[in-house]
């Protein structure tokens, strides 16, 4: 049965594009994040916020919260020409659709920006493409929600991560004598739980680096059929993941864009298009 269900979601890629049954609708509009709410972690207490009140020692006293973004941390700019959804990365947080998706092929352009901030300036640019999202929207370490994660970081782009929730794939393991073991995706593999737990943990690798030079456009489709999903990366399948656990795991929820600050760049989005499986 989940072979099935495989097939016929690499099926549904390879004719999305002649179906004209069930267009594509864009998810951004191209002029403001109507559609799009945000939600933003307590802020750095080396930056000014505008409204926000601090303590005797200077920290500030709560989250910025639900659609306050003094900071203009989402903007909607023209890149190439274009308009996109350019997140600043200053801070954690996230912004997600208004609305809930369950069967759905997600297609959208990202391109690293130069921009970095505070004492994680040179780790890898870092964000994420979030689905499933369920809960509270500062449900995991007070700045997303729980759901599960594409991740969108130099040279890990197509990883998956299980934020509060847990999911399986096939992957091997690889060990490290000088740390904690990885695990990595392959088709071949068995059948792997991932959630937040010792041993495994709740990060699984991509095997194959399909990213393009820093500067370039990748495109990203995320692809989600009754629970399993399928991440792939300029046309390269990354993971295929399996819903395993109704009752704990999520098959449906609000779909979003990860800042993992201070260390992330600018990154910007373009051409952020849906398409609803039966």
């Amino acid at each position: 049965m989940r072979i099935a269900k495989f097939i016929l979601a690499v099926l549904m890629l390879a004719n999305v594009a002649v179906a004209a049954d069930d267009p594509w609708q864009p998810l951004f509009n191209g002029k403001d994040l109507t559609g799009w709410e945000t939600h933003m972690k307590i802020p750095d207490p080396a930056w000014n916020v505008p409204g926000m009140k601090r303590d005797a020692n200077g920290n500030y006293t709560q989250p910025m919260g639900k659609n306050f973004d003094p900071l203009k941390v989402f903007l909607v700019e023209n890149v190439d020409g274009r308009p996109a959804i350019h997140i600043s990365g200053q801070g954690f947080g996230a912004m997600t659709t208004t609305g809930t998706f369950a069967n759905f092929h997600l297609r959208l352009q990202v391109k690293w920006g130069e921009s970095r901030w505070g004492y994680k300036a040179h780790v890898a640019r870092d964000s994420g493409l979030l689905y499933f999202c369920h809960g509270d929207p500062g449900a995991m370490w007070g700045a997303w929600p729980y759901c599960l994660e594409f991740q969108i970081q130099e040279h890990d782009m197509g990883d998956v991560y299980a934020l509060g929730t847990q999911v399986t794939v096939p992957a091997r393991i690889q060990k490290k004598p000088d740390g904690p073991d990885s695990y990595l995706y392959d088709p071949k593999g068995e059948p792997t739980l991932f959630v937040d737990k010792n041993p495994v943990g709740f990060r699984c690798i991509k095997l194959v680096d399909a990213e393009k030079p820093k500067g370039e456009w990748n495109t990203l489709d995320l692809i989600c059929y009754n629970g399993d999903s399928i991440h792939i990366v300029n046309g390269h399948v990354m993971a295929i993941l399996v819903d395993n656990d109704p009752t704990f795991s999520e098959s449906k929820g609000l779909i979003g864009f990860e800042i993992e600050g201070p260390g992330v760049v600018k990154i910007s989005h373009r051409n952020v298009w849906l398409k609803t499986l039966p």
